[in-house]
This record gives C-alpha cells, sequence and structure tokens, in this order.
C-alpha cells in the first residue's frame, strides 16, 4: 500500500462526517474505512437494505442514520446543523443505466435535484468545510477523443450521463458562485464485494460461475470501459478530502481517479472466468442500447498534481472481490487458483 493513500487518523478522529449514499457499494467500504480512522460517522439512509454491507457487518450500529430522502432539503439542512458537520461525501445516486433509460424522472430527481438540494443545505451550513460530490465516467458523454481528462466537455445525452452531466456543473456551479469547499470526482465501473446489483458484469459472472450458468453479457460484450476497484474508490475520498482541507484553492477542482486500463465487457468477464478456473461460456446477447461504446480516464491531474494512485491492480482487485462473493454466495468454498494470472489474460485478450 502505497504511504501517500493511507489516511491521516489524526485529521479524522472525532470528525464529523456525512455520508449519502451509505448502503450503496461505495458507502459500505467508505464507512468502514472511515470507522478505521475513528471518525464520528453520520449516514442519510432512505430504505431499509438489509443485504447492504452497511447491515450485514453491523457497521450500522456504529454509526448515526438520519431517516430520510436526498431530495428532503429541510431534513439535510437539520442534520448538518444538529450534527455540526464537518466534511460532506456525497455517494447517493440512482446508478443503475437500465433503470435510468426506463425511469428517467427518478433518476433525474435523485440525481440533480438530489445534487443541489444537499448542495444548498451545505451553503446555509457554515460548518461544513469539505464537500466530496462523486460524479462519474459517464459525465463526459461519447466523447470523440479519448481518453477523457478533466477539461472533455460534459456532454452527457442518455438519461444516466445527463444526470451526472447536470449533478457535476451544479457542484462546480456552487464552488464558483458561492466558494462553497467542493471537490468532484469523476470515476470508471466500480467494482468490488458488496455490488448486490447482479445484472453488472462483475457480480453476476461470479455468481453465474457459483452456480454454474453461462455468464450474461446484455451487449455485444465489446463496450470498452475503465474498472476501478471499490476500497480504492473509497481510500481515493478520503484522501481528496484531506487534500482539500490542506489546499483550500483546490475547491471547485474536478479529477478523473483510474486504473487507466481498458477492457471490453468480453475481457473482464474472462479475466474473472480464468481467475475462478471456469470454462463456461459467456452467453451474449447483444440486447444492451443507449449505453457508450468506448470509454476510459486519464487520471494524470491526480496523479501530477496530487501524487495519487491506486492502492490495488486489477488482478488484486479482483481476487479480493471473488473472495468477498465466496465467502458471501458459497461460505463454505474454498477459493480456486488461477491457472493463469490475470495480467497475462489482459495481455492475450
Amino acid at each position: 500500500m502505497h504511504s501517500v493513500n493511507r489516511f491521516d487518523k489524526s485529521f479524522w478522529r472525532d470528525r464529523r462526517v456525512f455520508v449519502t449514499g451509505a448502503t450503496g457499494l461505495v458507502g459500505g467500504w467508505l464507512i468502514r474505512r472511515l470507522l478505521e480512522a475513528e471518525a464520528d460517522v453520520v449516514c442519510l439512509v432512505r430504505d431499509w437494505t438489509p443485504h447492504s454491507e452497511l447491515y450485514q457487518s453491523r457497521m450500522i450500529d456504529r454509526v448515526t442514520v438520519v431517516s430520510g430522502d436526498l431530495c428532503d432539503q429541510s431534513l439535510i439542512e437539520r442534520a448538518l446543523g444538529e450534527f455540526e458537520i464537518s466534511t460532506v461525501i456525497h455517494l447517493a445516486a440512482q446508478t443503475i443505466v437500465g433503470i435510468a433509460n426506463r425511469n428517467p424522472v427518478s433518476t433525474f430527481e435523485a440525481n440533480i435535484g438530489g445534487t443541489w438540494k444537499l448542495l444548498e443545505a451545505c451553503r446555509r451550513s457554515p460548518r461544513v468545510n469539505q464537500i466530496i460530490v462523486a460524479s462519474s465516467d459517464k459525465a463526459y458523454g461519447e466523447a470523440r477523443t479519448l481518453p477523457y481528462t478533466e477539461e472533455t466537455p460534459l456532454e452527457g445525452r442518455h438519461p444516466y450521463d445527463v444526470s451526472k452531466s447536470c449533478s457535476d456543473l451544479i457542484a462546480q456551479s456552487y464552488a464558483v458562485t458561492y466558494g462553497l469547499p467542493v471537490i468532484i470526482t469523476r470515476c470508471g465501473n466500480f467494482y468490488g464485494g458488496g455490488d448486490l446489483n447482479w445484472n453488472r458484469i462483475i457480480p453476476g459472472t461470479i455468481r453465474s460461475v457459483f452456480r454454474n450458468q453461462r455468464p450474461v453479457i446484455r451487449s455485444d460484450g465489446s463496450f470498452v470501459r475503465d474498472y476501478f476497484y471499490v476500497e480504492d474508490g473509497a481510500a481515493a475520498y478520503m484522501f481528496l478530502t484531506e487534500q482539500l482541507a490542506r489546499r483550500p484553492e483546490l475547491a471547485g477542482s474536478a479529477f478523473n481517479l483510474s486504473t487507466e486500463i481498458q477492457l471490453s465487457v468480453l475481457e473482464i468477464v474472462q479475466m474473472v472466468l480464468q481467475q475462478m478456473g471456469s470454462d463456461l461460456e459467456p452467453e451474449v446477447l447483444g440486447e444492451a442500447c443507449h449505453e457508450i461504446p468506448h470509454q476510459y480516464l486519464s487520471a494524470r491531474k491526480a496523479r501530477e498534481l496530487l501524487n495519487w494512485q491506486p492502492l490495488f491492480t486489477l488482478e488484486e482487485g479482483l481476487r479480493r472481490t471473488i473472495e468477498w462473493y465466496t465467502n458471501y454466495l458459497q461460505p463454505t468454498a474454498k477459493p480456486t487458483t488461477p491457472t493463469r494470472s490475470v495480467e497475462s489474460v489482459a495481455r492475450s485478450a
């Protein structure tokens, strides 16, 4: 582990941190890390989600829970004031592209409306000193020039992508117009233990192997993405918070966070199958629509300006992910040893 990415416990100890999206994939790992740093964590929780890591690990017993909806601005403002929040990490969003295509209004309300209501509540809460807003590589839309840099225009076209473009611009607006201490993150596709959205390619493939079923690829398998390990994301959010506290001039900045490895859907499925020692052949449906065919990020700005780098290789991230699902889906199973490394598969794919 790189020392630059280890949290500063003296910074986090007893710090009042407000987390939205606490029951989500990144939220569970972030809260685990915040608790390790002895932060005083307050979570906004809308729905009872007993299978989320927050509940499964009993971390829910170690945080303060505010029950309610992100779009309830008065509730958020009350929570920020009454709990004397210093740091806000905004992860909550409707993140599934297919759901966004079917239900654009609820996606816009959560991802766009929820963001400006949270930021307006922060603007009215003078004790809030750092705000991290999770945008996405999807905020860029389908750019002609790759990789995406932070200078690439935000030009989402489909509902999910548009929701992230808008929330990203709103965060920038609050930083520039009102001097709000905001940093925006744009990450690749998160993966890792705790993601129970089985229609996502990595958890879906792992579960298929345990069921001895062919993994299903909704697209034609050619879509290219960045895959970013969830523990790296959690560490990066805390790292950026510390950086913002020490360097207030970073307010309003956006940072791409990525391993900068391009992989097609078919390649990532093959890597998972290889790590699990499976000879199952994926079933390619070719049904996905309104998705961007080729995306990947440059993390050069974060590397050079902040000396940031990922903590985990793709191989290590996948190994830890498979181990988590092995314990979750088949607790008595012994993890299989891959016959080839992920890196060798990546080279041959």
